[in-house]
């Protein structure tokens, strides 16, 4: 895939991906998210994203939501642990619109505290509804599990206590620290000439200046395994077995993708799920995570299954490593596996909103766009010595942690 970059006087980067789809997909993503908060602001990442559509400078939430709506466009955002995105999809010739909505709500968003009132008591609710799906929380609970004590272990929605003590300046400090240009990217995959991107973007940012602090990201200590059970009263137990695996620059990360796809992804062959769903009808659902942080990752195994079934899902969840750790992959087992990631990679690259989102988290982070061809090429280079050495390294069992909801 093609695309250009550029570097504003300002310090904004862009990034286009060029196509002849008559809809756009743009938006800013800003190096933020749920790691970077003082203890005294957890939540506050999430927080400032619900409120980025409640009113600017010039603007009342009204206004805002209608904004791209009033043309069939839609206008969303997210916040995860390292980042903050805010975006819009839309017909491509309204893409003017949109760059100036967009940069009306990153830089000059007021958080105003009648609307803090009201949305503090919605993200209350969607605190509460997150809290009766264990199989959701269960995620942010084994995390907080392998990074005690440290920002990447806290639950991205924050703490109601916390959260009706937020006020306007408190948003606007967060946002101050970085919500700056030299932190924030600007992504567009669309049919849009890529010098008009250029002139748009930096009218519509035109005035902005970076503050000159700069800040850095603490590293997790030393990772110490840990078995933890949580009485939760359940009506399924839930499990996860996992540890901290590798960062996004580590060139390990390829073979443990690779691997966690045999164990635990989406199809119905994975070792995962034929091990403890089609031979033994134990779970309905097992599935195997990977993800990759700036400076360090998580891979970890999810499964629900009835209480007195959980020892024997674990055993059989250990024997599944444990024959990775035991002896290399066959030529054929290789082969095979490359090929149904390979495809699986193409089919997910048909989604055209997760590809631009794609784009805009790796060029954020790492200043670049993730090739298709170079993915591939990366697997079909892979051996099975490789996958081997990293399995011993990542799946012995005195390196996995285990967390069990009852």
């Amino acid at each position: 895939m093609t695309y250009n970059t550029h570097t504003l006087p300002n310090g904004i980067r862009l990034i286009h991906a060029p196509n002849t789809s008559s809809v756009t997909y743009c938006g800013f993503a800003i190096d933020a998210g749920t790691r970077d908060e003082a203890d005294h602001e957890q939540g506050m990442a999430h927080f400032v994203e619900h409120l980025l559509f409640k009113g600017t400078q010039k603007r009342h939430a009204w206004h805002i939501l209608n904004r791209m709506e009033h043309v069939g466009g839609d206008l969303n955002a997210y916040t995860n642990k390292e980042e903050t995105v805010v975006y819009s999809a839309f017909l491509t010739e309204h893409f003017p619109r949109a760059v100036e909505l967009l940069a009306d709500i990153v830089f000059h968003s007021t958080f105003p505290q009648n609307e803090i009132d009201k949305e503090v008591e919605v993200i209350i609710d969607e605190i509460q509804s997150y809290e009766d799906s264990p199989s959701e929380l269960i995620f942010d609970d084994f995390e907080e599990l392998i990074f005690p004590n440290h920002p990447l272990g806290r639950n991205i929605l924050g703490k109601p206590d916390l959260l009706r003590q937020f006020k306007s300046e408190d948003a606007l400090r967060f946002t101050s620290r970085y919500y700056r240009p030299d932190n924030v990217i600007f992504f567009v995959q669309g049919n849009v000439d890529f010098k008009k991107v250029i002139r748009l973007v930096e009218k519509a940012t035109a005035g902005l200046t970076s503050n000159a602090e700069a800040f850095t990201r603490k590293r997790p200590e030393v990772y110490v395994p840990k078995t933890l059970t949580l009485h939760r009263d359940t009506h399924q137990a839930h499990v996860m077995i996992g540890s901290r695996g590798y960062d996004a620059h580590n060139e390990k990360r390829t073979a443990l993708y690779l691997l966690n796809n045999i164990l635990g992804g989406p199809g119905m062959n994975s070792r995962l799920n034929v091990a403890l769903r089609e031979r033994s009808g134990l779970v309905y659902n097992v599935e195997a995570n990977l993800t990759s942080y700036t400076d360090t990752g998580v891979f970890c195994i999810y499964f629900g299954t009835e209480h007195n079934d959980v020892e024997r899902c674990i055993r059989l969840v250990k024997k599944e490593l444990k024959r990775l750790c035991d002896k290399p992959l066959t030529a054929s087992q290789l082969t095979a596996a490359k090929k149904q990631i390979i495809g699986q990679i193409g089919v997910a690259r048909d989604n055209a909103e997760s590809t631009a989102l794609g784009m805009a988290k790796t060029f954020l982070h790492y200043g670049k766009m993730d090739d298709p061809k170079e993915l591939f090429q990366r697997i079909e280079a892979l051996t099975a010595q490789e996958l081997w050495e990293v399995s011993n390294e990542m799946f012995a069992e005195n390196y996995l942690s285990t967390l069990i909801y009852t």
